[in-house]
């Protein structure tokens, strides 16, 4: 089998990975912790940010199975790719927003873009914008199929939250954490949920990063 990594040179560990060559060995340790799991059948993916990584796997593996997935990826500086226009239609999209991602357009993913700078075929706001649109154009049946999932900044996080209650749907969040050992060991990752038994505190490396978008939030 083969596994991917996607990240960012951002420190001394990032900058030693990215000096291995191929051939070289490595040591890892996984699958650790809880992942997105779809459960209606319109999986709605916000990617915010370095939350878009995340979606774009989910939605490889979603692509294969019997669901019909849309995502809205965000980013407040210039994306990491080329958006081109996208041949998959939308419905219920904002005229001339059809910026997409080539890779999830390769891959008979329907998906549209938004940003905070103008940028032609993506739309100016911010991934909850879009998606509050596009949700609202849905009959309530079509509605009753669909639930979110996203990753990205704190704030944004919050806001799909908010979103999802407004309109009555699931949510699962993954969240972004300072992880240390990333084995449950340390605590140093450690935030509050709402558990059945009132509030908890759960390490986002072992018990998350994918929590109930509520229990995170607040109900």
């Amino acid at each position: 089998g083969w596994i991917e990594l996607l990240y960012k040179k951002v420190g001394r560990g990032t900058a030693l990975l990215s000096q291995k060559q191929p051939g070289e060995t490595l040591s890892l340790l996984g699958p650790i912790g809880r992942p997105f799991e779809a459960r209606r059948r319109r999986p709605l993916l916000l990617g915010g940010g370095v939350g878009m990584p995340p979606m774009i796997f989910f939605a490889e593996a979603l692509r294969r199975g019997d669901f019909e997935p849309l995502a809205i990826l965000g980013s407040e500086v210039p994306f990491p790719f080329e958006p081109q226009p996208s041949h998959l239609p939308v419905a219920g999209m904002p005229e001339g927003v059809t910026a997409t991602l080539p890779l999830l357009e390769e891959w008979g993913v329907p998906c549209r873009l938004t940003s905070g700078q103008p940028t032609e075929g993506v739309h100016r706001g911010y991934v909850t914008d879009l998606a509050r649109i596009w949700l609202d154009s849905l009959e309530e049946s079509a509605r009753a199929e669909v639930e979110l999932f996203a990753c990205g900044p704190h704030p944004m996080l919050e806001g799909v939250v908010a979103l999802a209650r407004a309109f009555g749907l699931p949510v699962q969040v993954s969240l972004e954490e300072f992880t240390a050992c990333g084995v449950g060991g340390c605590a140093g990752c450690v935030v509050e949920v709402q558990t059945e038994k009132g509030p908890a505190m759960q390490r986002v490396c072992v018990d998350g990063p994918v929590f109930d978008g509520y229990r995170v939030f607040g109900q």
